[in-house]
C-alpha cells in the first residue's frame, strides 16, 4: 500500500502508445519520403514553439482591466476608404488610430513608459511632484497615470492651445500654468523655461518629454511591433506628424530594423524647423497643436527619416473635417496635418501597396478652431497671425476660463 506522500510514477495509458502512431507515421513521410522533409519538420517545431511561448494578452473587450493604465496601446489599424482615393491616392492606406487611446493621443504611451521608468530608477517616488512642459497631450497622458498613482501633477502649457485642453488637465487634478505662445523654447517663462526653472526651485520632478528616452521607447517596444503586426509585416510607407519626435523615432527605429526597404515620412507644420534645422526659423504662428517646434528635441532622431513634407493650418484643418465625414473618424488638426502628407507622399506608391499614417490625436482641439468662423472681437490666440485665411479662435488665446498666466 503506497503512504500518504509516497511518489508514484504515473500509471502508462491503457491503450499503449496506439495514439501516438499517426503522428509519428506523419513525421517519418516527412523526413524521409519528401525532399524538404527536415525543413518542414524544424518549420513545425518553430512554430510551436512561438505558439507556446507568447505572451498571452487578454481581450479588453472580454475581460475586467485592474485600471486604466491597462488600456493604453493596442490601439486598431483602420483602413480609409474614401479621403485618399477622392485625392488620388491608389495604394491601400491605413490609419494607426492612437486617438482612442483612454486620454485621446499617443501621448498616454510616453506618459505611463515615463513615469514606470522614473519609479523603477528610484528617481520619482510616493507623493513627489510631477511637473511637464507640454502643448497638452502629454500632459493629458501624464496627469492620466498620475491620477491613477496619485502623484499630484503641474502642467506648463502655451496660451495657443485649446480650452478644452486645459479643462480636461483639471478634470484630471493637474495644476495648468499658462505661457507665452511667443517666447522661444529656451526663454526662462517658456513652457519648457518655466518647469526647468520650477524643477529647480520647488524640487519637483521633470520627466521632460523632450530628452527622455521612455519616449521612443514607448514606441520601440509597442507602437511598431503593433503596426508590423496588424499590418500582417506589409508596410511600405509609414507617415508621421513630428512634435517631440518620440513616436516617429521609436517606430521608425523598430519597423526599419523589421522592413529595412520601408520609407519613412516626417511631416512638419510651416513655421517649425524640425524638415530642415539649417533653414533659419521663419516666425510663422500656426493653429495645429502638438507638432513643429523652434528647437530640434533630442530625442528627434531626423536620421530615420526619408522624406519631410510641410503642412499648412488651411489644409491640416479642412483633411481633419474630412476624416470626419468621409471615414466617421474623431480626429484632430495634427491628423489633418498626417493626412496631408499621405496625400502627398503616398501617390507615388502602387494598388498593391501599403502606407500606415499615425493619427496622433482626436478632435476637441477643433471645437474652438474651425475656419471661417471669427470670435468675437476677431481675435486670434497669441496674437499673431495664421497662414489660413479667415481661421479664428473661439474663446481667444487662452479659451478663457481659470487658468495661471506667467511670462511676459
Amino acid at each position: 500500500m503506497r503512504r500518504c506522500g509516497e511518489w508514484r510514477p504515473p500509471a502508462p495509458p491503457r491503450n499503449g502508445c496506439f495514439h501516438l502512431l499517426p503522428f509519428l507515421f506523419t513525421l517519418l513521410l516527412l523526413l524521409f519520403v519528401t525532399p524538404t522533409g527536415r525543413e518542414d519538420v524544424q518549420i513545425m517545431a518553430q512554430n510551436h514553439s512561438a505558439v507556446n511561448n507568447k505572451k498571452e494578452v487578454p481581450d479588453r473587450r472580454t475581460c475586467i482591466l485592474d485600471t486604466v493604465l491597462d488600456a493604453i496601446g493596442s490601439t486598431p489599424c483602420i483602413r480609409l476608404n474614401h479621403v485618399p482615393k477622392k485625392h488620388g491616392v491608389c495604394c491601400d492606406v491605413v490609419a494607426k488610430c492612437e486617438f482612442l487611446n483612454p486620454g485621446g493621443s499617443v501621448k498616454d504611451r510616453i506618459a505611463r513608459q515615463m513615469i514606470l521608468d522614473a519609479e523603477a530608477s528610484g528617481r520619482l517616488r510616493p507623493n513627489q511632484t510631477i511637473i511637464e512642459a507640454t502643448s497638452g497631450n502629454t500632459g493629458i497622458g501624464l496627469s492620466l497615470v498620475a491620477a491613477v498613482k496619485k502623484y499630484p501633477m503641474i502642467i506648463t502649457m502655451p496660451k495657443k492651445m485649446s480650452h478644452e485642453k486645459e479643462v480636461t488637465l483639471q478634470a484630471l487634478g493637474a495644476e495648468v500654468i499658462r505661457t507665452e505662445t511667443a517666447l522661444p523654447w529656451d526663454h526662462p517663462d517658456s513652457l519648457i523655461g518655466m518647469a526647468r526653472r520650477l524643477e529647480k526651485e520647488k524640487g519637483y520632478v521633470l520627466l521632460d518629454q523632450y530628452r527622455n528616452p521612455s519616449n521612443p521607447k514607448a514606441h520601440y517596444e509597442g507602437t511598431a511591433q503593433e503596426i508590423y503586426d496588424q499590418c500582417g509585416g506589409k508596410v511600405d510607407m509609414a507617415v508621421f506628424t513630428t512634435g517631440t519626435g518620440g513616436t516617429m523615432a521609436g517606430v521608425a527605429r523598430r519597423l526599419k530594423e523589421l522592413l529595412p526597404n520601408i520609407v519613412i515620412v516626417g511631416v512638419d507644420p510651416y513655421g517649425s524647423i524640425l524638415a530642415d534645422p539649417s533653414v533659419p526659423l521663419d516666425p510663422k504662428p500656426y493653429l495645429v497643436e502638438g507638432i513643429g517646434y523652434d528647437f530640434v528635441p533630442d530625442v528627434c532622431e531626423r536620421k530615420y527619416v526619408d522624406r519631410w513634407v510641410k503642412s499648412a493650418d488651411k489644409e491640416s484643418f479642412a483633411l481633419a473635417s474630412e476624416v470626419h465625414r468621409e471615414e466617421a473618424l474623431l480626429v484632430g488638426g495634427s491628423s489633418g496635418a498626417a493626412m496631408w502628407g499621405v496625400l502627398q507622399a503616398a501617390k507615388d506608391l502602387r494598388p498593391d501597396q501599403r502606407c500606415v499614417v499615425v493619427f496622433p490625436g482626436w478632435h476637441p482641439q477643433l471645437h474652438d478652431k474651425v475656419p471661417g468662423q471669427e470670435l468675437a472681437g476677431g481675435e486670434r490666440p497669441g496674437g499673431g497671425r495664421s497662414d489660413t485665411p479667415n481661421l479664428r479662435v473661439a474663446g481667444g488665446a487662452a479659451g478663457g476660463g481659470k487658468e495661471k498666466t506667467v511670462g511676459v
